[in-house]
């Protein structure tokens, strides 16, 4: 089961993994980081479509926390889901997405 984290919380989260690395996986698609992208302070971001995920796999360490985000929290919770199937150890779901982000944390980011 992957642990749903709100963008709310998602400090907190990522607090309890700091002394592994954790990585915020941005899975949408380059027209969508246009529109409206998150940088969060002290968190290093990747942006990797869920298309193109499984021939970019390599590109990830499997024992490094990993929080995937997506516009509403639906395909990061597919690629959280293929990504444990994939033997990855600490991985989450940002719940609502970027959308949720930006009503909760952030609202200089647009919703789209």
């Amino acid at each position: 089961m992957v642990p749903q984290v709100r963008p709310r919380d998602l400090e907190a989260w990522l607090a309890a993994r700091s002394e592994r690395g954790p990585l915020l996986l941005d899975v949408r698609e380059p027209w969508e980081l246009k529109l409206a992208h998150v940088a969060p302070r002290g968190l290093e971001c990747i942006s990797i479509p869920m298309a193109t995920l499984p021939a970019r796999l390599e590109e990830l360490d499997k024992t490094r926390p990993l929080a995937c985000l997506c516009h509403l929290g639906g395909r990061s919770m597919q690629v959280a889901l293929y990504l444990q199937q994939q033997g990855f150890e600490d991985v989450a779901n940002v719940a609502g997405g970027i959308h949720a982000w930006s009503l909760e944390l952030d609202p200089d980011i647009p919703c789209y």
